[in-house]
Order: structure tokens, then sequence, then C-alpha cells
């Protein structure tokens, strides 16, 4: 949990900095994919739409389309099972 807290608040600082309408994230660096990880990205989304903002999820590893999934938090992503990176690295 303390990683999870850690990672939303980098996430945040960077987003002070979001150069432009669509903020890009690459999820590519996610090893330990829990229910944390999502609610990091759950929470990261909400405050990237409060600022009028859009969120894009890139190189998303299957293991965390899957768990996306499981959560039923696909589609806020955009992500499913044909998008994720099956090796977790690189673009979809």
């Amino acid at each position: 949990m303390q990683e999870a807290t850690a990672a939303l608040r980098g996430l945040l600082e960077a987003l002070q900095s979001a150069p432009g309408p669509v903020v890009q994230v690459d999820a590519s660096p996610l090893r330990e994919l829990d229910t944390a990880a999502i609610s990091v990205l759950l929470q990261y989304r909400r405050r990237v739409h409060e600022r009028g903002l859009m969120m894009q999820l890139n190189a998303v590893p299957a293991k965390l389309a899957a768990l996306m999934a499981l959560y039923g938090v696909s589609d806020l992503f955009g992500v499913d099972g044909l998008s994720a990176n099956p090796a977790g690295s690189g673009a979809p």
C-alpha cells in the first residue's frame, strides 16, 4: 500500500506539468499487480478528468488488462484483451 501511495503521489506531481489535453501513462513498468494498482489508476484517472484532461493508458501488460477486466474497469481505460501488450513493454 505504501508503494501505491508513493506511485499516486508521483503521478499527481507529474500531472502538474501535463503538456496537453491527453495525459499519456506508460503502464509497462507495472510489475506488482493487485487491487492497489487498479485503485491508483482509478484515482489518477479521476484527478486527470477533474482537470478537464483525458488519460490514455499505454503499453498495458496482459496481466493488468486481465485484472481490469476482472474488476470491470477495462472500458474506463480503453483496455481490452486485444489491446493489451502481452510482453508488458512497448506500445500495445
